[in-house]
């Protein structure tokens, strides 16, 4: 196709993202790790990003959301740039933005692509407004432009009711049509997602399956009990479903609270761990209820001890989202050597991945998601089995190490 990935083909590369390290959770976290393997495979690399806020909608201590900063940080030198962060976001608030961040970098992609010259240009989406500027910096600093799809924020917005202008819809479908067929190479995290793609306009031979990954030397079965079940007294709570991650609206995570409901005074005990726009409406609609307990993202070094603190991990999922994005937090769940239960359709990328190692259910269903939880609360013996599945899978498919090179090239 052309020489990006190609063995040997390490140069300079400027990632644009509006998420990124110290970000734990979705796409920042995923960015951060790409970025620092490739500076150690011999890459020069360049972030463009925003401070951290996700998933708390908050920007970090330490951090302002109306300045330029530059930093080095593990030998990658990021640039954050400042853009708005709403408290509450909502259809318009997330369109503005996406676009606050655009405007303020690309002074910098500019800036960047005419000074520095970078070889690869790399623009993770969301946001997609960041696309025509990364394909303009590729232009001028005369390198190969790569887009990386890891949510189809416009499918998504428009199928979920977030935004609902039809004549909107196709205006920005059309825009996205055309910007996405000129990069050199487009990749996305999941088989269907690849064919969202294709559909899109992007050509074959510029496609590219860029799944995302677990470090599999920090995530693992744990041999011990986990801290988790004395720190939050939660030994006598008798069997242990986990959520950990964002708390969006993408997710349909009230589902959790009514089988949370279904179940209580069966020995089986919901934790809901982490951040994001819904949680407090989740904390609201979860009151009064005894075996459902909700706790703060925890930091990176304590995520082992988190993952297994789980019997059972729980991916809820709203049937309209499907295929529009693959949950993130799936490849460290099957890591962790746990079976999951999962909301999906049975033709859908999650479904695929969860049949081999958990059960499926249908979306939006608490009656089917609270039965298959009570069967493997009830059986230890195919929970065992089950999660080391999981882990097997995890080992064949999402080692970190064989992800990166098998996409920047194995002499990357």
């Amino acid at each position: 196709m052309n020489d990006i990935g190609k063995p040997g083909a390490c140069g300079k590369l400027m990632l644009v993202a509006i998420n990124y390290w110290p970000e734990l959770t979705g796409i920042g976290k995923y960015t951060g790790e790409m970025a620092e393997w490739l500076v150690r495979q011999g890459y020069e690399v360049n972030v463009i990003t925003a401070p951290p806020y996700y998933p708390a909608w908050q920007v970090s201590e330490g951090y302002t959301s109306w300045c330029y900063r530059r930093e080095v940080i593990n030998g990658v030198e990021i640039f954050r740039c400042p853009l708005w962060v709403p408290s509450r976001p909502s259809g318009l608030k997330r369109i503005l933005h996406l676009a606050s961040f655009a405007i303020t970098a690309m002074p910098v992609m500019i800036w960047r692509a005419l000074s520095w010259r970078p070889d690869i240009v790399f623009v993770v989406e969301p946001p997609l407004f960041c696309a025509p500027l990364a394909l303009l910096a590729s232009k001028i600093a005369g390198g190969k432009s790569w887009l990386h799809v890891q949510d189809f924020e416009v499918d998504a917005a428009f199928e979920l009711g977030i935004l609902k202008s039809r004549f909107l819809q196709r205006m920005v479908l059309s825009a996205e049509h055309f910007m996405m067929r000129r990069f050199d190479r487009a990749s996305t995290i999941s088989e269907k997602m690849l064919e969202r793609l294709h559909m899109k306009g992007v050509r074959k031979d510029a496609l590219a399956l860029f799944p995302n990954w677990s470090d599999l030397d920090v995530v693992r079965p744990l041999v011990q009990p986990s801290q988790f079940l004395d720190e939050w007294s939660l030994a006598d709570k008798g069997l242990i479903v986990l959520y950990s991650g964002n708390m969006g609206e993408k997710q349909g995570l009230e589902i959790l609270v009514d089988v949370a409901r279904k179940l209580e005074g069966r020995g089986i005990h919901f934790v809901m761990c982490g951040d994001g726009a819904a949680k407090s409406r989740l904390e609201s609609y979860a009151q009064g209820l005894t075996n459902i307990t909700f706790r703060p993202l925890q930091p990176i070094e304590k995520l082992n001890d988190l993952l297994g603190l789980a019997d059972v991990h729980v991916l809820p999922q709203r049937a309209d989202a499907a295929d529009l994005v693959l949950p993130s937090k799936l490849t460290n769940m099957l890591a962790s050597g746990r079976p999951v239960v999962a909301t999906a359709n049975p033709d859908t990328q999650v479904a695929v991945i969860v049949e081999e190692c958990g059960l499926i259910t249908s979306p939006g269903d608490p009656e089917q998601l609270a039965e298959a939880i009570r069967s493997l609360a009830e059986n230890s013996v195919l929970r065992e089995k089950m999660g080391r599945k999981a882990r097997i899978l995890a080992e064949e498919l999402w080692e970190m190490d064989k992800v990166l090179k098998r996409a920047f090239g194995s002499g990357a």
